[in-house]
């Protein structure tokens, strides 16, 4: 039986966490190669420490001199990031860090399977399972603790970088615990943060005084009350921040990317991967599948599944769940789905325009319950799929 009254706990990390900054590497070295061939292969890891970043894994373009080309601009690319993100400290600074470029040339083995310039029908880059959610909880379709989780720390890094608070320093994380009545969120029971902070003579109190009001302004009114308990900085002080402080590694916070572990996760991480990769491109498919059928009023919570085999176009099989919030059969929203959207690779990426470089934004506050851009940016959050799943069942 599904429970009405509860509480639940979600967590983010900001664009200066350790894994975080690694995502951003990564995500901008895709954007790169996706800006020069739409076509490109990426795989990047990013790992990063004291003084050093090391960047390895496969890249591929169709012209040989162009990928040479390329791989001279991997420096320049991580200083940017490392600069933008704000990071300036004695053993890990934008202009002083150590970096070490190990990107190779793809597989051609690999790329055999999924190469889209064949005309064949292509086939996905791995085997796995994608899940994608929604739930009518918050406007952006998305999970109340994981949203707001993301909010507060976006906040506090636009008045970080804006010059408004510079006593804040990039590396922070938030924690919400949310309660739920009737199964919908009505407050906040317990809020954690911890910041980063350049001057060592803050205390926690001082740091609670300078995020407070940022944290009450950014939740809705009335899920603060006095009985909330805050902990801020709740070890003490918090100097030595990002890679000096703790290594840092591309892919390990896919939890914080998605739903804040409230719904199911097939495994996969994003950050790198270029979208022939199903475990990005099709996790981006079931979240837009899922955030439909739920904008179509067919349910208050949807679950999509979608499985896929390496070098097999077709999903292996599609499972919804409307977790008992449905209003119609999960078996028709299945049906519906698969209808409504070619959910080969190619065609996720054709539907979603993904062959393009828009990456490095989503690499932190998360991949979903972003509002899409002109661009083409978060269009796996478009809701113009209604009408269409609606026909459908």
């Amino acid at each position: 039986m599904t429970r009405n009254d509860y509480v639940f706990t979600s967590e983010s990390v900001s664009e200066g966490h350790p894994d975080k900054l690694c995502d951003r590497i990564s995500d901008a070295v895709l954007d790169a190669f996706l800006t020069e061939e739409p076509e490109a292969r990426v795989a990047c890891e990013t790992f990063a420490t004291t003084n050093r970043v090391v960047i390895g894994g496969e890249v591929g373009l169709s012209d040989q001199e162009k990928l040479k080309d390329y791989m001279g601009r991997i420096d320049a690319i991580t200083r940017a990031c490392i600069k933008d993100i704000g990071y300036e400290q004695e053993k890990f600074h934008h202009e002083t860090v150590k970096i070490t470029n190990l990107l190779h040339e793809q597989s051609a083995h690999i790329a055999q399977g999924v190469d889209a310039a064949s005309g064949k029908d292509e086939g996905a880059g791995d085997q796995g399972i994608m899940f994608g959610y929604a739930t009518t909880e918050t406007d952006a379709l998305m999970p109340a603790p994981i949203q707001y989780a993301h909010a507060v720390l976006r906040r506090l890094a636009e008045v970080r970088k804006n010059g408004t608070e510079p006593a804040l320093g990039p590396d922070a994380k938030s924690q919400l615990s949310v309660r739920y009545v009737n199964g919908k969120p009505v407050g906040v029971t317990s809020i954690v943060l911890s910041t980063q902070h350049l001057d060592p003579d803050l205390s926690s109190a001082d740091i609670r005084d300078i995020v407070e009001p940022y944290i009450i302004e950014t939740l809705p009114d009335g899920w603060l009350s006095d009985d909330t308990a805050w902990h801020v900085n709740p070890t003490g002080k918090f100097v030595i921040g990002g890679p000096d402080g703790d290594a840092g590694l591309t892919g390990r916070k896919i939890i914080v990317d998605t739903y804040g572990g409230a719904a199911p996760h097939g495994g996969g991480a994003f950050s790198g991967k270029d979208p022939t990769k199903v475990d990005r491109s099709a996790a981006y498919a079931a979240r837009y599948l899922a955030k439909n059928v739920v904008a179509a009023g067919m349910a208050d919570r949807c679950t999509i599944q979608l499985a896929y085999a390496i070098g097999v176009a077709r999903p292996l099989s599609i499972y919804a769940d409307l977790h008992g919030t449905g209003e119609v059969d999960p078996a028709a929203v299945e049906k519906a789905v698969d209808a409504a959207m070619d959910l080969t690779p190619r065609g996720i990426r054709q539907h979603l325009g993904l062959n393009r470089p828009i990456y490095e934004r989503t690499a932190a506050y998360g991949h979903f319950g972003r509002t899409p851009t002109d661009d083409g940016g978060f269009s796996w959050e478009r809701t113009d799929l209604v009408d269409a799943l609606r026909a459908a069942v």
